[in-house]
């Protein structure tokens, strides 16, 4: 059976268990500052530039997959727009990227540009393949969690879960150390985007003509241009940052530790 396939029954199965069974929803949580994309309808489409080598391609597509199988929105992956060593976001899409960016202690890092407080207007996604290119996470359940979780916080979301030594979700938004059941979403985060967009706006920002102020391109491969942080995990796992860009605009940037940056995290 294909993914997109049981994925679309499990969540049938949900709905049909909440509706008829009168087991109540639980309801999602891990909205990441309430950001999301500006857009007039729903389900909106969203591009995937792939700016990736061949090793990485087909867990993009799944990811993407995946991803769309959310009733508010599509994801496409089409041919990317950037240079994959500084993976410059591109107005109105995300660019998906990969390369030996070096032993700087980031495994992953998803950055998005906010502007008007919350309307994300572009969004980039990149890979450290100097981690993994190591026998630590050079496997197909390191790759494919850390690309859907990437991509994930680009629409707005946030983890689930933080430990690392908890049980797994069973979704790619929680941290874990065995990632074999962590590489897809789950129904909590396809609940999650139901209410991030449950509102509709007047403008887009999924249009590279949209006439709005789209935040300045940094060089996320220097930490000294992500700005302040604002949050930490309580392992240093994780951490976001903020750039404050003026007139509204700023970027937010997650970044995914690997375990070798014991000693790196948070450093200037």
């Amino acid at each position: 059976m294909s993914r997109s396939l049981t994925r679309r029954l499990t969540c049938v199965a949900i709905a049909s268990l909440c509706l008829g069974g009168g087991v109540s929803t639980v309801s999602a949580s891990h909205s990441w500052g309430g950001y999301h994309w500006a857009r007039t309808s729903n389900p909106f489409a969203l591009k995937l530039g792939d700016n990736l080598s061949s090793a990485w391609k087909s867990y993009l597509v799944a990811a993407s997959s995946d991803w769309t199988q959310s009733t508010v929105m599509n994801t496409t992956v089409v041919a990317g727009g950037s240079n994959p060593r500084n993976c410059k976001a591109i107005a109105g899409r995300v660019e998906v990227c990969n390369s030996t960016y070096g032993n700087n202690g980031w495994l992953g890092i998803a950055s998005i540009s906010i502007t008007a407080g919350t309307h994300i207007t572009k969004g980039s996604v990149k890979m450290n393949d100097t981690y993994f290119n190591s026998p630590t996470y050079n496997t197909p359940d390191w790759r494919q969690m850390v690309v859907c979780q990437e991509v994930g916080h680009t629409f707005g979301l946030d983890h689930q879960d933080e430990n690392f030594s908890n049980p797994n979700l069973g979704t790619c938004m929680d941290y874990t150390s065995s990632p074999a059941s962590n590489t897809e979403p789950n129904a909590h985060d396809y609940d999650e985007l139901v209410t991030i967009y449950s509102h509709l706006d007047n403008t887009t920002t999924i249009d590279s003509s949209a006439s709005v102020f789209y935040a300045a391109d940094i060089d996320h491969d220097d930490p000294r241009t992500w700005g302040r942080l604002v949050r930490r995990s309580s392992d240093g796992r994780s951490e976001v940052y903020e750039l404050d860009l003026g007139a509204g605009a700023k970027t937010v940037t997650h970044v995914l530790w690997a375990l070798e940056a014991d000693g790196r995290r948070g450093r200037r």
